[in-house]
């Protein structure tokens, strides 16, 4: 019997991708066996309503030249070609229809996994999804009992992910390129000439060195 196309959904506003998302993207594609990664770019994230967003033009370039160099991630406009809101159990209903024969592995952090309960119609989401991917972090540790109680089914559907320790952030490389703090290898390098090129993020003159 042939397997399933297995795709990675890897959903963010990022602004900017860094190394981090690369990472974390690579290891969920090998960890979980997944033919490509998504990178669903949100235009408008719900949960940021008065956060100060890149034009959306501009955080495609960045998407762009953070995953040109790997043929197994792909930048997907499930979210970009709609109006808002945003809601996860919505991208995932609609990758459903575009790939109704593949599993669908729904990649968040473990923060995500805590906050579950909190996204919008989070039974649903979960029921759309074959597997979560779960960025698991040294010393986390996220409570199945409760989880279980308020989202049920919801356990069976984790997979782990082994991930390296990487404190770096989208609001962290945007901290940095603010107050002219050092920044350039926390991202790719196509993506640290599109912030140069642009003038983005920056409050204070910086060479990014």
């Amino acid at each position: 019997m042939n397997r399933a196309r297995r795709i990675g959904i890897f959903g963010g506003t990022f602004d900017p991708p860094h190394i981090a998302h690369q990472i974390l993207a690579a290891e969920a594609a090998d960890q979980l066996d997944l033919e490509v990664v998504l990178w669903v770019l949100t235009p408008d994230p719900p949960h940021k309503p008065n956060q100060t967003i890149t034009p959306l033009q501009v955080r495609i370039r960045m998407v762009d030249a953070a995953i040109k160099a790997n043929s197994n991630f792909e930048l997907s406009r499930v979210e970009i070609d709609r109006p808002a809101p945003h809601f996860a159990v919505d991208t995932v209903k609609l990758l459903r229809e575009r790939y109704p024969d593949a599993d669908l592995v729904y990649l968040i952090g473990g923060d995500s996994l805590h906050d579950l309960p909190t996204w919008h119609t989070p039974q649903a989401f979960v029921d759309s999804c074959d597997q979560l991917g779960v960025m698991d972090r040294p010393g986390e540790r996220v409570d199945f009992t409760e989880l279980e109680v308020i989202i049920p089914g919801m356990t069976g559907k984790v997979r782990f992910i082994d991930t390296p320790l990487i404190e770096i952030s989208s609001s962290y490389v945007r901290n940095q390129v603010a107050f002219g703090k050092p920044y350039r290898y926390y991202i790719p390098e196509e993506v640290y000439q599109i912030i140069i090129s642009e003038g983005l993020y920056q409050l204070i003159n910086s060479d990014g060195l």
